[in-house]
């Protein structure tokens, strides 16, 4: 029934379990003492990071439906990688709280490890998609033997 073994789904799922314990150890003690001092920005980003966490948490139960959650997570962390951190890398600016950032987002490396890339390009690239628009009833003049005659 399955297409993934058993091992591959507890390997999803202990990322899953990882990332929601993670953030919720660090993120939502922020959260419910909630002061004054957030920024508009640290509020989004803060708000942003505890929808993931539960999107992880619920991910524990359903680690394939919620796969799309890891793949956003793979695709920010490298396009952060790629446009921020190796430009400061290569401009020697890497230290400091920019150093600790690369470190954190690094962690892709899990994602990437434990997805199961056969699987997404089966059901997200070769998979057809959802109809754009409702298909109408064939008509009599759609029928191959119509079509035939004309």
């Amino acid at each position: 029934m399955n297409e993934l073994s058993m091992f591959r789904l507890n390997l999803l799922r202990a990322l899953y379990l990882l990332i929601a314990v993670g953030l919720g150890i660090t993120l939502w003690p922020d959260i419910v003492r909630q002061g004054s001092a957030w920024s508009m920005s640290n509020k989004s980003g803060l708000c942003m990071l505890a929808a993931f966490s539960l999107m992880c948490a619920l991910g524990v139960r359903y680690p394939l439906q919620m796969l799309p959650v890891l793949l956003w997570e793979a695709v920010w962390k490298t396009m952060w990688l790629i446009l921020v951190a190796l430009p400061a890398y290569l401009a020697g600016e890497m230290h400091g709280a920019m150093a600790e950032q690369t470190f954190a987002v690094g962690f892709v490396i899990l994602v990437y490890a434990a997805v199961p890339w056969d699987y997404v390009y089966r059901h997200y690239v070769r998979k057809a998609g959802q109809p754009w628009r409702t298909r109408s009833a064939p008509t009599a003049a759609d029928s191959p033997m119509a079509r035939n005659a004309a």
